[in-house]
């Protein structure tokens, strides 16, 4: 009865997130409630299932929940920080104002391009934000202008895939071990990039003739005045050769990756503190210090990680995801299928606890458990940087590109541009469909011919 009780609760809550746009409550508020109510369920049912399940061994299953979430939650401050300490000094800038090419076809691939690598660092959100924002100053017919947005969606989704930073579905896979940099990069990257090529290279087709020179309007800067070219610089290189190192940090320490993050955030924090230190002349209010700049964290964001992935933990505490994974163990015992399935459904619903719920229906095995396993096989599929988790950080990624609600980089480029969600369905879900299954096909191939 508490198990039904509980997965109804986590069913009307799941609409409810799905739909945030449509029922006007902001999914953050959402799952933060369902949290509360699920575990509240829980810790009041569960002796009657469990004897030993006391209130205090609930609540120290619930401490070891919480500091788990909380490695992905500062992790993600910290990067997040990072980024915003690059957008607020125009670094990014340097990167856009290098795109001077009028014909549409080459700009299309261009931005493509740049998008696709600059999310395996950034998150999808802010790359999107910033690659939509130089659309607008170069394109002036909206229709246009949407394929161009479009595509950036699919490669900023793709591109976050392939790295162990670049999305949070793969940061959480890589966090919590099922994954290894070295491995993740080598085997998704090929997959990734195809599953761009695909839809841009159709949609190459739509685009015609160059742009109009005469409709450019003049560029405005995004650098503050008092910053030179030369800081906004350094601030940029700075800030990428930190995120990139975070999964060195991990490799030679062996520290979490938060740990890498707030070493990084340190580092940025001393410079920009340096930097402001010779600014005397410059009003303090204007400064774009950290400590300024980290009060426009997408908190609501953050809560949403904290309250889904919370929510998820009840699940998992109750035994409901061992359950599910049974069920698809032997209803369907494929890991190719329940992967791509996985991906369909993280264009309707949020992937995050699609992923943190594949976590908890699959620990990752050790030998002894592959070994007294009825199908070690299958199992084997599991193990750390197993096809399984690849695939999954594939699938997550990539499929939120088949709907524009399917990922935050989609929902960022609806509300910039105004996109309507039957326009996109109508013109560009088959380009990412095909995308979307053209790099599973090399995956399989990947995984049946080379053994990754």
């Amino acid at each position: 009865m508490v198990v039904s009780i509980m997965i109804a609760v986590f069913v009307v809550g799941y609409v409810g997130i799905a739909m945030e746009h449509s029922i006007n409550i902001n999914k953050s508020a959402t799952a933060l409630l369902m949290c509360g109510i699920l575990w509240s369920i829980w810790s009041i049912f569960s002796p009657q299932v469990d004897p030993a399940l006391t209130h205090e061994v609930l609540s120290a299953q619930i401490v070891e929940f919480l500091g788990e979430a909380c490695e992905i939650i500062v992790f993600l401050i910290g990067a997040m920080t990072i980024v915003d300490l690059i957008d607020s000094h125009g670094g990014f800038e340097v990167i856009t104002r290098h795109i001077s090419t009028r014909k549409k076809t080459r700009l299309l691939w261009l931005v493509g391009t740049i998008t696709f690598f600059m999310s395996a660092l950034l998150d999808n959100m802010t790359t999107t934000i910033i690659m939509v924002m130089l659309l607008r100053k170069m394109i002036y017919n909206y229709r246009e202008r949407w394929i161009f947005a479009s595509m950036i969606v699919i490669a900023a989704n793709s591109g976050g895939a392939w790295s162990p930073i670049g999305d949070i579905t793969t940061i959480m896979l890589w966090m919590k071990g099922n994954v290894s940099t070295l491995n993740l990069m080598g085997t998704l990257i090929l997959p990734c990039i195809v599953s761009v090529c695909v839809p841009m290279a159709i949609a190459t087709h739509f685009l015609k003739g160059v742009i109009e020179e005469e409709k450019t309007s003049e560029e405005t800067s995004s650098r503050p005045e008092y910053i030179t070219k030369k800081e906004s610089r350094i601030i940029l290189v700075m800030g990428t050769v930190l995120l990139a190192s975070v999964p060195v940090f991990k490799s030679v320490t062996g520290l979490p990756p938060y740990m890498g993050v707030m070493v990084a955030l340190g580092i940025m924090w001393v410079y920009t503190e340096l930097m402001y230190k010779k600014k005397r002349d410059i009003e303090e209010s204007i400064k774009n210090r950290v400590s300024k700049v980290i009060k426009h964290i997408d908190m609501p964001t953050i809560l949403f990680f904290l309250g889904i992935l919370m929510a998820v933990s009840s699940l998992q505490s109750a035994g409901i995801l061992t359950d599910a994974a049974n069920f698809l163990n032997e209803k369907i015992h494929n890991i190719f299928a329940i992967n791509t399935l996985i991906g369909i459904l993280s264009s309707v619903v949020d992937n995050v606890p699609l992923v943190a719920a594949s976590i908890g229906m699959y620990p990752v095995p050790d030998a002894a458990a592959i070994a007294a396993s009825a199908d070690p096989s299958y199992l084997e599929f599991f193990v750390k940087d197993g096809a399984f988790w690849h695939m999954q950080a594939y699938c997550a990624g990539v499929g939120g590109s088949l709907l524009i609600i399917g990922s935050a980089a989609g929902v960022v480029a609806m509300g910039l541009e105004k996109m309507n969600f039957a326009w996109y369905l109508k013109n560009i879900t088959l380009l990412a469909l095909a995308g979307y299954l053209a790099g599973i096909a090399v995956f399989g191939l990947e995984y049946y011919l080379l053994g990754l």
